[in-house]
Formats: C-alpha cells, structure tokens, sequence
C-alpha cells in the first residue's frame, strides 16, 4: 500500500508501511486487544530502575548501542504513570525504533561494514 507523501523525516514513509503492515497481520491473527498498559506501582518502579541503569549505560559513549537507547526508552515509558505522558514516551520508542531501521538500512547499502 503507498500513502501520500507526508513524511520528511528519511525512511520514515517506508517505515510507517512496514508498521501498517505488520499491525494488519496482528489484527488479523489475534483481532483487536486490548490490555492494562501497566500492572501495579511495583511495576512502574522496577521500570524507573531499569530506566536509570541504562541512562547511565547510555551516558558512556563507548557502552552505548542502539538496543540500550531503545531500552532506556521503552522502560522510560514503564515508569510513567500519567498517560498522557506515557503516550509520549511509546512516542519516543517509535521515534527510536524508526532510527535503529533507517541505520539498519544504510548498513545493509554498505556491504563489509561491521555490525
């Protein structure tokens, strides 16, 4: 399927039909869900543990990769518990997730760079 071009951001366009995709294989297999999005405030400060230890893995340039910025991210988004504000950090784990494809992409175009 091809939408209009409403993208700027680059890969963003083939990254939104990729997620299109894979939602329509989803609903299909398993209809529509729906779920907590969070159990229990024991949860969300096990996630705020799991945020603060990957922020620090993440502030050394030499430690960092894109699963612990995805990571940090998505347990980030653990910890919150005002869903508008949650909203925005699974925002930011698709803002991430479409970075970590675009590079994916660009070393896929460049045979013999290492992983």
């Amino acid at each position: 399927m091809s939408y209009p071009a409403l993208f700027t951001t680059p890969g963003m366009r083939d990254f939104a039909e990729a997620v299109d995709a894979e939602r329509q294989r989803q609903i299909a297999k398993f209809g529509d869900q729906h779920h907590p999005i969070i159990r229990g405030p024991h949860s969300t400060v096990l996630f705020q543990d799991l945020a603060e230890g990957l922020r620090r893995t993440n502030d050394d340039p030499a430690q960092r990769c894109w699963m612990t910025i995805l990571l940090e991210e998505v347990y980030e988004a653990g910890a919150e518990g005002n869903l508008a504000k949650f909203r925005e950090e699974v925002v930011q784990v698709a803002a991430v997730c479409q970075a970590i494809i675009t590079d994916l992409d660009r070393q896929a175009q460049r045979p013999g760079d290492p992983s």
